[in-house]
């Protein structure tokens, strides 16, 4: 009666046994360094780019919108205050969470796929070498501690963003947005600013190195674990930023 159940709760299992492996090998020896420091190179400096675009047009966006209603109520000197807020709690680590789990879950689960497909994995169990110490554990790393620089570096230049517009449109001086955007943020927030962007860190590269190692049917299989790997991925992200702002708010 149950049977439809049966797979979803096998990949889930084995989703878990991956994560506790991968955690697990933290600890232990060897640590591929270079492994580890070329993902965070891919990772992170690939990812810069369109971050620091995406974060700027967040900011430019969000205070245009806000701009008439703020105008409306007098209340325009808030600006700075409001876009703080909406960038560092929630829409910077969303919105990079986002666009690192397009470009590099995509990657992650590609590559492995196809190393997958053409018995490169068996090969390396053959030779002794674990395959989650050598593969999976250095991109979780490397996406745990990138993703959230690469959040607060889009944090700060949505700021710049809304600046360029507030500036002109809202007749505020710099020192004004700058003082209310700082004065706006509590401790609360900036733990969850950077407490999101860790928790999707691992969520990505476990749910891309997942799909990419269960990848089946040569390269049509590589394209099926690739798109799992991103539409799974986003979804999570969701998932967790609901989860934590809702502890987060009760918190208050």
């Amino acid at each position: 009666m149950l049977d439809f159940l049966k797979s979803p709760i096998e990949v889930l299992q084995e989703f878990y046994i991956l994560a506790g492996r991968a955690l697990k090998n933290v600890v232990l020896q060897p640590h591929y360094v270079d492994d580890i420091a070329l993902q965070m190179d891919n990772i992170g400096i690939g990812s810069l780019p369109i971050v620091i675009m995406i974060g700027f047009f967040t900011g430019f966006i969000i205070t245009m919108q806000m701009s008439r209603a703020l105008a409306d109520y007098g209340a325009t000197d808030q600006v700075g205050q409001i876009v703080a807020i909406t960038l560092v709690r929630e829409l910077g680590p969303v919105l990079t969470a986002v666009i690192v789990a397009g470009r590099n879950a995509a990657g992650i689960a590609s590559e492995l796929g196809s190393m997958k497909v053409t018995e490169q994995i068996d090969a390396m169990r053959a030779l002794g070498t674990d395959p989650i110490q050598k593969l999976v554990t250095p991109r979780m790393l490397a996406m745990c501690a990138m993703l959230p620089c690469l959040t607060v570096i889009a944090d700060f230049v949505g700021l710049i963003g809304g600046y360029v517009i507030a500036i002109p449109t809202l007749g505020i001086s710099g020192t004004q947005y700058w003082t209310t955007a700082y004065q706006a943020l509590e401790y609360n927030d900036l733990v969850q600013g950077l407490l999101k962007p860790l928790l999707f860190a691992f969520v990505i590269s476990l749910v891309g190195c997942f799909y990419g190692l269960r990848t089946t049917g040569g390269t049509q299989g590589v394209g099926l674990a690739t798109t799992r790997a991103v539409v799974v991925s986003m979804i999570w992200v969701f998932v967790v930023t609901s989860l934590v702002t809702r502890v987060f708010v009760n918190l208050h």
